[in-house]
């Protein structure tokens, strides 16, 4: 009878370790594959805890590929590493900061992709895997760095950056696997086989707790979006027509400062010249100073500081970051009204 047990005992435990080694091997494949979808993108940053480098995920076997819209993008093109370590000039195809999304394109043709069509939902308590940049561990044909969690929960996003609420408050996952990391937003959530199910966000903290917020975006949100970038047919907000008849809507230069000329699709938010007297030149901004963050929300261009600008009333506190050289320097202008705007900066309300 014992030695019937004996036998019992190992029979169970080869069929255990069989059982283990086959699983182990199931998501090597898994991680293996995703692995060869998923870039490193390495673009500005790298002064003063800016980071220069996120992550992004092919869509299409021509290159277009998806990540999130951060200062990592603010110039017109970045180096996007694939995960064999070739390095290739990634171009700005588009980007809705609504969803803090950009579309990128490198030059070349069969990719590895996700397919959007193919994507997933999962519900609570689904195990899944986030793939990222996280840290810049990987530089070359490094892999990428993969985590193991659990979807805890999928809520509206209530989150922010410094003092300001960000623009996405749609549907995320949240996640117990810690992806709010330098490097991480761009990522991808996928199943444990691997199945697409969103882009992990950027470093935000939650509104109400101030606790960092593990998230992603479901990708049945950004599908559409993406999609009409690809194809040139999605207008960006940025691009309709503004309120005139708004008299609150502020611009440049009733705070003294002039934009140097907005030629380019994302001309970045350099300031040509600053009026002599005006509120700009009180606060310490000069030529040349490139505005980073307005209220702690990221400028990516001159359009998108006219934007912010525009929502400012009477009674605010403009806060700006500039980049000096290698020097961040941060700004405040009490917001006046517009009469008393124009008077202080010498120059009449709208903007030539």
């Amino acid at each position: 009878m014992r030695l019937n047990r004996t036998w019992l005992w190992l029979l169970l435990a080869v069929l255990f370790t069989a059982n283990t080694a086959q699983a182990a091997g199931s998501t090597e494949r898994v991680i293996d594959r995703v692995s060869r979808r998923v870039v490193k993108i390495f673009g500005a940053g790298g002064i003063r805890g800016l980071h220069a480098y996120s992550t992004g995920f092919l869509v299409s076997p021509q290159g277009h590929l998806v990540t999130v819209w951060s200062h990592v993008l603010i110039d017109q093109s970045v180096t996007v590493v694939l995960h064999d370590g070739r390095r290739l000039e990634g171009k700005i195809l588009g980007a809705e900061p609504q969803l803090d999304l950009a579309v990128l394109k490198i030059e070349g043709d069969d990719f590895p992709f996700f397919e959007l069509d193919d994507a997933v939902s999962a519900p609570v308590g689904a195990r899944v895997l986030a793939f990222s940049n996280m840290f810049k561990v990987a530089a070359g044909d490094e892999p990428v760095s993969v985590l193991h969690g659990v979807i805890a929960a999928r809520t509206r996003l209530s989150a922010r950056k410094g003092s300001f609420e960000t623009p996405y408050a749609g549907p995320v996952y949240v996640v117990d696997a810690i992806t709010n990391n330098p490097g991480s937003g761009g990522g991808v959530l996928t199943t444990r086989d691997g199945a697409l199910i969103g882009m992990i966000g950027k470093e935000l903290r939650n509104v109400q707790t101030n606790t960092w917020v593990n998230y992603a975006i479901p990708i049945a949100e950004l599908k559409t979006v993406v999609t009409e970038i690809i194809s040139g047919k999605f207008v960006p907000r940025t691009d309709q027509p503004e309120d005139a008849a708004n008299p609150r809507r502020y611009a440049p230069v009733d705070f003294g400062i002039v934009l140097v000329p907005d030629v380019l699709y994302r001309t970045p938010a350099f300031v040509d010249a600053v009026i002599p007297g005006s509120p700009a030149e009180k606060a310490g901004i000069r030529p040349n100073d490139l505005v980073l963050f307005v209220n702690d929300e990221l400028v990516h261009s001159c359009r998108m500081l006219r934007e912010d600008l525009g929502r400012l009333e009477a009674g605010d506190v403009l806060k700006l970051v500039l980049r000096r050289g290698n020097m961040l320097v941060p700004v405040e202008i009490p917001v006046v009204k517009k009469d008393e705007a124009a008077e202080k900066s010498g120059s009449p309300t709208k903007e030539e």
